[in-house]
């Protein structure tokens, strides 16, 4: 009778034992993500991504992950999507292929053994191309509140049709008070690439510079994007193209990641002479700081921060547009 007992007692342990292993391990759950926010939209792409929480994750392998894409409502990884790799935490994605003025559905996906979890759905509207009285094209791109052109301005006429004078000579151009616009070294080809340079006249002339719809960006507008990018600190890095096709060396944090694509067209001084091409990316602002004095915002090759100044209204630079 002991003997059994004894038995008996080991048999109940060891079950015990057994079902309570069973029972402490953790169910494989699929993953929980979010979706972050999604920026630097433009015609076509899009910049977004996921973060994977780790806890929730780490009872099964991440296998893949990314951004998936539709027209409907509630995009799945059935539709069109991005793969981002293995793993938890943050990642980004860049969207590509996207319709001009369409509005998309997107979120973030992950896959474990247990299936596939999604993030929040956001949805978004991709940019359109805008034409200035000439025809000229610029692309855009949607940064916060914000929907800028990616290109400096190309015209020579204000939108009511009326001709922007075009100034080579350098003593002209210091003594004009009125609208006037030129190619740096007095080169078309340049021009084309870089954009013109105007003077602040032109800037404010009441006939409009911009398109329809469009405006020469304010200093306080200026400062709305560069604390969109975290500061002006940042800012220049993230605004500036990449590489050194059209910067010269260092260019210094340059991402392009915006997909602001800043070009450094240099400036005329207004003595009329050109200077700092491969340099310096100089845009005018709509603000009047002081009489005879207006605003502009520049980033350099050899920082990464965007700059804000003020200088004579004689003075030559590019213009960016921003939506109204």
């Amino acid at each position: 009778m002991k003997k059994k007992s004894l038995i008996t007692l080991y048999s109940l342990l060891f079950s015990g034992l057994f079902l309570f292993t069973i029972s402490c391990k953790k169910e494989t759950k699929i993953p929980e993500l979010f979706t972050t926010e999604i920026s630097a939209i433009t015609q076509t792409t899009a910049l977004c991504g996921g973060f994977i929480n780790a806890d929730a994750a780490k009872n099964a392998e991440i296998t893949e992950r990314g951004v998936c894409w539709s027209l409907s409502a509630n995009p799945t990884s059935a539709d069109n999507k991005t793969s981002e790799g293995t793993g938890s935490g943050s990642y980004s994605s860049v969207i590509t292929g996207l319709t001009a003025g369409t509005v998309y559905y997107m979120r973030a996906y992950a896959t474990n053994s247990a299936g596939t979890g999604y993030g929040n759905i956001i949805s978004f509207t991709t940019t359109q191309a805008v034409l200035d009285y000439e025809g000229n094209v610029y692309h855009t791109v949607r940064l916060g509140t914000q929907t800028w052109m990616v290109e400096n301005l190309q015209v020579s006429h204000f939108k009511d049709g009326s001709i922007i004078p075009f100034v080579m000579n350098a003593s002209t151009w210091n003594g004009l008070s009125t609208a006037a616009y030129c190619h740096y070294n007095d080169d078309l080809t340049v021009a084309e690439v870089y954009g013109k340079l105007y003077n602040w006249y032109a800037v404010h002339d009441s006939r409009g510079i911009a398109p329809a719809g469009w405006h020469v960006a304010s200093w306080a507008e200026w400062t709305v994007l560069y604390d969109y990018l975290g500061g002006a600190d940042l800012a220049g890095g993230k605004l500036k193209e990449s590489g050194f096709v059209h910067w010269q060396s260092p260019n210094t944090g340059a991402t392009n990641e915006t997909g602001f694509t800043a070009l450094p067209a240099g400036e005329r001084n207004d003595a009329g002479t050109y200077m700092q091409i491969g340099q310096v990316a100089y845009w005018w602002t709509s603000t009047e700081i002081l009489s005879g004095w207006s605003g502009f915002m520049d980033v350099t090759s050899g920082s990464t921060s965007a700059q804000s100044n003020y200088t004579g209204q004689k003075a030559g630079f590019p213009v960016r547009c921003i939506k109204d």
